[in-house]
């Protein structure tokens, strides 16, 4: 990540590499009702630690994450929304570009 940042020129990937260095006890826990409330229709977000089902989401996002439950697995494809890791977003955006890290 911290290469892809460098060479893309791309701050996220290196901000994102610092939290996931953090221990398993204190990466973030993001619940889909928050994600459901901050993000709009058709927005890229990662979460650097795991995404749990509390909540429903109405519209269409793409959500990468360290772990997903599988509530919000299922609740996230049921909204049309894509289920990505964290790698793959990487390879999916290198620049990083309309991607927002969300804790």
């Amino acid at each position: 990540m911290r290469e892809q940042s460098k060479g893309n020129e791309a701050q996220i990937w290196a901000d994102l590499a610092d939290r996931l260095n953090k221990s398993n006890r204190s990466r973030a826990e993001v619940n889909l009702s928050q994600i459901n409330r901050e993000s709009d229709d058709g927005e890229t977000i990662v979460v650097p630690g795991k995404i749990l089902g509390s909540g429903i989401m109405d519209h269409s996002v793409t959500i990468a994450a360290f772990d997903f439950s599988s509530r919000a697995e299922r609740r996230i494809l049921k909204a049309d929304g894509e289920i990505l890791s964290i790698e793959d977003l990487l390879e999916k955006k290198p620049e990083g570009s309309n991607v927002r890290i969300m804790e």
